[in-house]
């Protein structure tokens, strides 16, 4: 099993930025790869970025140069950096780790509003 806690939500104004972290706990010996991913009321759960453990990347088009995923191996901890913040952006984040099983964190929100 692997446990999945996020932090770092929170209220912005568009233009601003956030950092969120999941931190890894348990069985992390077995996780292939992280990410993050978010629903927004009324639609469907989308991939935000990813992050293989060998350090491979990728982000869904709309986030592109604005968002960075990483990892602190030591920490287990995984980071998204968003900057330039929409109000598009505004949605429920939640972390994601694939392993021996699909492991989901309880999500954290992010609401960008002037």
């Amino acid at each position: 099993q692997v446990q999945l806690v996020e932090s770092g939500g929170g209220l912005v104004q568009p233009g601003g930025s956030l950092r969120l972290s999941c931190a890894a706990s348990g069985s992390i010996f077995s996780i292939n790869a992280m990410g993050w991913y978010r629903q927004a009321p009324g639609k469907q759960r989308e991939l935000v970025a990813a992050i293989t453990s060998g350090g491979n990347t990728n982000y869904t088009d709309s986030v592109k140069g604005r968002f960075t995923i990483s990892r602190d191996n030591a920490k287990n901890t995984v980071y998204l950096q968003m900057n330039s913040l929409k109000p598009e952006d505004t949605a429920v984040y939640y972390c994601n780790a694939v392993g021996w099983d699909d492991y989901w964190g309880q999500g954290t929100q992010v609401s960008v509003s002037s």
